[in-house]
């Protein structure tokens, strides 16, 4: 199967958002994506932003145009959400965003009437019903199709780093998982999802399509739902494995560390230098620890086993690439890492939350719900990082 790249803008960005919807005075989830939806359709149809559906109609998706920079595509997310809250507000809607919510239950939940959902959910039966999930896609340009699969490759050295920044998920159906980002172990028993297959070229990824796609497992190369994965339609490497972030500056430093990450990888190439790499089976037993502990995970770092802390380990990546951020025009969202770092992920102040409520999880709905609103709604934060 001959599969074309798409051209892009080296190192361009592309920000995808998943968001739940919940009813103002209980927490809980409520199905009005529909209906909003049908609202925004014609309002929004000339701006940059697309405000769209997902599996569950609870949830929007609100994606941005195509950034030069990340502070691009996350003034298309602000001027999203300024337009979903239009028609939120005056139906007792509440916009949030976690990897999961804190006690929702999966029985409760509407699948979205459209073909693709309905198949999935017959094919997967129990556990897609159970996708009450949330996440980020951050999508960023490559400038050359034969850089696609090296890149991935390296990315696989840093997929716990992502996933601990953004855990969100410690919570599920009104238990405390234990995890940090429940929402990774889940999302993972979906049909061709989780780590992506450490291949050696694009010639191999097209060979893997087309056993997918020969033997019934997939339609096309959308259906590949890996944590980082190539997107040839956009000519971008999309990197799945966060948690739904919480707040917009969150998302904006997470994105900033991935469009830096690939920019270094493909200067490395540009040069003839290897690029980093572990085994499968160090990058699996990553996952894992990203998952359950978030920041507080130890992660191998190399192929020799090399185990470090990862926070220490992020604060090193970040003094290396700074120069590389500076020159994108990312280095504010870059360096407002340290803040995630310093005072814990989404995931350790939901916990915090809980904890002070006695377990009452509608104090950690309405928590988030808080931070929500302090997030995309705080330009005043968002334009002092453009200064």
């Amino acid at each position: 199967m001959r599969l074309p790249f798409a051209a892009s803008t080296r190192s361009s960005v592309g920000l995808e958002w998943e968001l739940m919807l919940a009813d103002r005075e209980t927490g809980d989830l409520v199905p009005r994506a529909p209906e909003i939806l049908d609202q925004l359709e014609d309002k929004t149809a000339l701006e940059r932003f697309t405000v769209t559906g997902e599996l569950l109609t609870n949830t929007v998706e609100v994606t941005s145009g195509v950034g030069h920079t990340v502070a691009e595509a996350v003034d298309d997310i602000a001027d999203a959400i300024c337009a979903l809250r239009d028609e939120t507000e005056p139906r007792g809607v509440e916009i949030l965003c976690a990897g999961s919510h804190p006690f929702a239950q999966w029985f409760d939940q509407e699948v979205t009437d459209k073909t693709r959902y309905h198949s999935l959910i017959e094919r997967t039966q129990w556990w897609g019903r159970n996708m009450m999930i949330w996440g980020i896609h951050v999508h960023v340009g490559v400038d050359d199709v034969e850089k696609v699969i090296p890149i991935v490759n390296a990315l696989n050295v840093y997929l716990p780093h992502l996933q601990a920044l953004s855990a969100s998920s410690p919570f599920w159906a009104g238990e405390r998982t234990g995890y940090a980002s429940n929402r990774a172990l889940v999302f993972q028993q979906l049909p061709t999802a989780g780590l992506p297959w450490q291949l050696d070229s694009w010639g191999d990824f097209e060979s893997y399509l087309d056993d997918m796609v020969r033997t019934g497992v997939m339609a096309d190369a959308s259906e590949v739902r890996w944590d980082i994965r190539p997107a040839p339609k956009w000519g971008t490497i999309e990197i799945r494995a966060c948690d739904g972030m919480s707040t917009l500056p969150e998302l904006a430093a997470v994105a900033s560390l991935a469009q830096t990450l690939v920019e270094h990888f493909s200067r490395l190439l540009d040069e003839g230098r290897e690029l980093p790499g572990i085994p499968p089976w160090y990058a699996r037993e990553n996952k894992w620890r990203a998952a359950r502990y978030g920041l507080d995970a130890r992660v191998i770092v190399d192929r020799e086993g090399t185990q470090r802390p990862v926070v220490e380990h992020l604060r090193e990546t970040m003094e290396e690439l700074a120069d590389i951020a500076l020159e994108l025009k990312c280095a504010k969202e870059f360096a407002s890492l340290e803040t995630i770092l310093a005072t814990g992920g989404s995931s350790a102040r939901q916990i915090a939350v809980a904890d002070a409520a006695d377990g009452d999880l509608r104090e950690v709905v309405q928590h988030l719900i808080r931070e929500f609103r302090g997030g995309p709604t705080l330009r005043e934060h968002l334009a002092a990082l453009r200064v």
